[in-house]
């Protein structure tokens, strides 16, 4: 294993990128040189539905390929929506179970979660998943159908496995707690959001659809209020002023890096090239950014791995590791 493993469970289904192979995608990204000295961290993060997880992904991304770590040789998804298996990785010991034998000591977990009121709507437009009931806690493998009483000790059992939930809705205070899990530096936490749908495809939801959504999804509900309950505590013992204060930097930091890297943001997929094209759903249209021209190939390394598309990023990184295609699956 390299110095550090990256693990992202892919918790939503995605598609691979049909227009260029890896080796394509390689190619065409400027060298990116930023190695830091010192041990760095082992991650798990599982990647839920709709919610935000795709731009904390890209920043796991860049964090991972910076410290050359070591990324699993399967596909753009561990064949959900079935159970991970360690098989899905090369190169591992054997004798042991489940993430012990994928991961070094001490793994870092992390997930992200959002109102589920608002994932659920959501992946109704992506993925027309219209029976889908309490997806996230699916997700995150609880039994999502009925509520049960061995469901407290099971959130107590989650909150226990995870180092950190982020909240969606409070994206740039968890990315600051992430940053001081991560030991990461506030450049490294600058961001666009992947995966933006155009303005015409966003419809506000009528309160009585609303209730309907959070009634359906109770359990979703719960767990969300659970772990938001969490992170205020979290954010009280990292102390709210301090944490307003370096959420402060990292918007001025990351308005800075924006307008050196982008030329445009919000550009429609027919506009973009190949590289910085996201995958689009037969239901909505996804945006993408172009970057400028006019940067130092360093500089370009950097703007264009932020705005990469994962189907890209996710290519390029299997073939610098693997010095091979990546296949379906």
């Amino acid at each position: 294993l390299g110095a550090s493993f990256i693990l992202i469970l892919i918790g939503t289904l995605l598609l691979q990128h049909r227009g260029q192979t890896s080796r394509e995608v390689h190619q065409k990204l400027s060298p990116w040189i930023c190695y830091r000295p010192g041990p760095t961290p082992s991650v798990v993060f599982l990647k839920t539905h709709r919610t935000r997880a795709s731009t904390v992904q890209n920043l796991l991304f860049r964090m991972g390929e910076r410290d050359a770590a070591t990324f699993p040789h399967q596909g753009y998804n561990f064949n959900y929506p079935g159970k991970f298996q360690s098989e899905f990785v090369d190169e591992l010991p054997s004798g042991s179970d489940h993430f012990d034998i994928v991961m070094t000591a001490d793994p870092i977990f992390i997930t992200i979660l959002r109102d589920p009121v608002h994932t659920f709507g959501l992946s109704l437009l992506f993925y027309s998943c219209l029976h889908s009931k309490n997806p996230v806690t699916f997700d995150v493998g609880i039994n999502n159908h009925v509520w049960t009483s061995s469901w407290p000790a099971d959130l107590a059992s989650l909150e226990e496995s995870f180092n950190l939930v982020m909240i969606a809705e409070h994206f740039d205070e968890t990315l600051i707690l992430l940053g001081a899990l991560l030991n990461l530096e506030l450049k490294e936490l600058a961001y666009v959001h992947i995966n933006s749908r155009a303005i015409k495809d966003v419809h506000p939801l009528h309160d009585a659809t609303k209730a309907k959504i959070k009634a359906w999804n109770n359990l979703d509900d719960w767990m969300y209020g659970y772990f938001k309950e969490i992170f205020l505590e979290r954010v009280k013992q990292y102390g709210r002023v301090r944490l307003q204060r370096e959420v402060k930097l990292l918007r001025a930091s990351t308005q800075r890096i924006r307008q050196k890297c982008l030329a445009r943001n919000g550009v429609p997929p027919e506009e973009l090239e190949d590289l910085v094209r996201p995958w689009q759903t037969k239901s909505l249209t996804i945006l993408g950014y172009e970057v400028h021209r006019n940067l130092t190939k360093q500089e370009q390394g950097f703007c264009l791995r932020m705005v990469l598309p994962e189907h890209q990023y996710h290519a390029h990184l299997y073939y610098q590791q693997y010095g091979r295609d990546m296949k379906a699956g």
